[in-house]
């Protein structure tokens, strides 16, 4: 079974993509779906440092590799006292 490989990235035109093995997939998912409102993020980033290991070698030489980040779990009631211009 391979590890997972999860590479988040730029592309030249400045669009994200997420590349992901199936392996990687799994991991995300899983991530995800560990989200609560008790433990509402979780942080990206690179080996040991990411809750979420990505990868940082870009698949193509113009990639700019995003390795840090954060993935948050956002209620409508939170947003609607913290950030309500988001629900408009």
């Amino acid at each position: 079974m391979a590890s997972p490989r999860i590479t988040l990235n730029l592309d030249a035109d400045g669009f994200f993509e997420m590349w992901l093995n199936p392996e990687g997939r799994d991991l995300l998912v899983r991530n995800l779906q560990s989200l609560t409102t008790e433990s509402e993020h979780f942080h990206l980033g690179p080996a040991p440092f990411g809750e979420l290991e990505v990868a940082t070698k870009a698949y193509r030489e113009n990639d700019r590799v995003i390795e840090w980040g954060k993935v948050y779990l956002r209620t409508d009631e939170w947003d609607e006292k913290y950030f309500p211009h988001v629900l408009k």
